[in-house]
């Protein structure tokens, strides 16, 4: 394992480098996201940076799993998945890929996933294994390809998606390697070093945006984790669900409320709670360094006692995500724009 821990700082190099690379390619292309009235941000800044995290990672993939330390299977599910979506993002962009070739695309990526490790394995709820058959894959596709896109709709401040995937990937890491799968923890760990690297010089203030081949990849890849863990234990993928609650319950309750008051839940807007809040506050960075502490404080340690079977998974989500859906209630996502900024 000596040759692993060797890897972490190449990964972290090479995403580190990318990145820069990255930035002067976009500010000679003049790939830059001009400020409008349905942004977060207010500066003019180069985009496309999470092509850094994406070259990491898929560069790695086949090394470690040619060391033995990952199975093939796994390595094919996560690289042509994350392949797949992340030249989509890219390519949309360089230009413009009509949301349904784009929504395409993701179902095939997702079936990719389901194909190589297997579909979704039987599921525990309130002490009870539940066998869902092929209602099971098709609930698990749309999982992942949810998850896809609720990861680009929360890549909206300086940070926020580089944070969020850093605080779930390293603490799902710690809760494999307490509960007794630390040979589980290398693919977590390593894309949270390449998002590591990213991340100098995408925090507050960012000098480059991830763009949606990065959003897009660290969702695919993210979602592709947790069906993964439903196979080592399920109680895992319970662990997965909490860790996300931030980025789930924002964006599933601010595009069902957009869907209610009949606004079109594809148009760019700034409902989000965590765009209502960074207004409110007038910056970013307080919302990006809540959202950590809200990860590491609220939502790591229910993940670990879930993990350690000390609470059931399905009550251990509930409790969790209770908090969270006052906080965006409070905030007024999905609302208009001008309401939730003056309530």
């Amino acid at each position: 394992m000596g040759v692993v821990f060797w890897l972490l700082p190449l990964v972290f190099g090479a995403s580190f480098l990318l990145t820069w690379a990255l930035r002067c390619y976009a500010l000679r292309r003049d790939l830059i996201d001009i400020p409008n009235a349905r942004s977060s941000h207010v500066i003019p800044t180069p985009r496309g940076g999470g092509v850094g995290i994406v070259l990491s990672l898929l560069i790695v993939l086949p090394i470690i799993a040619w060391m033995g330390l990952i199975s093939w299977t796994s390595m094919w599910a996560l690289w042509g998945a994350g392949c797949s979506v992340a030249v989509l993002g890219f390519l949309d962009d360089h230009g413009h890929i009509p949301a349904r070739w784009r929504l395409a695309g993701h179902f095939l990526a997702a079936a990719w996933v389901l194909f190589w490790l297997g579909g979704l394995p039987p599921l525990e709820l309130f002490g009870l294994t539940l066998e869902l058959g092929w209602w099971g894959h098709v609930f698990a596709m749309f999982w992942l390809v949810w998850h896809l896109n609720l990861y680009n709709f929360m890549d909206g401040i300086d940070g926020i998606a580089s944070v969020e995937a850093l605080a779930v990937c390293l603490g799902a890491a710690a809760i494999y390697a307490i509960v007794g799968h630390p040979d589980d923890t290398l693919v977590p760990v390593l894309l949270a070093t390449a998002v590591a690297g990213f991340l100098f010089w995408n925090f507050p203030h960012a000098r480059i945006f991830m763009g949606d081949a990065g959003s897009g990849f660290l969702g695919i890849v993210i979602g592709a984790l947790s069906i993964q863990a439903a196979w080592l234990a399920p109680k895992l993928l319970w662990c997965w669900l909490i860790l996300l609650g931030i980025f789930i319950v924002d964006t599933t309750w601010t595009l069902t409320w957009r869907l209610l008051r009949g606004a079109r839940i594809y148009e760019a807007h700034r409902s989000h709670a965590y765009q209502v809040a960074s207004r409110r506050f007038g910056a970013h960075l307080p919302v990006t360094l809540g959202v950590l502490a809200i990860d590491v404080l609220w939502l790591l340690p229910i993940a670990l006692i879930v993990g350690l079977e000390w609470l059931d998974g399905a009550v251990g989500l509930l409790i969790a995500y209770a908090p969270l859906v006052w906080v965006v209630t409070r905030l007024k996502a999905g609302h208009s724009d001008e309401l939730a900024t003056r309530l």
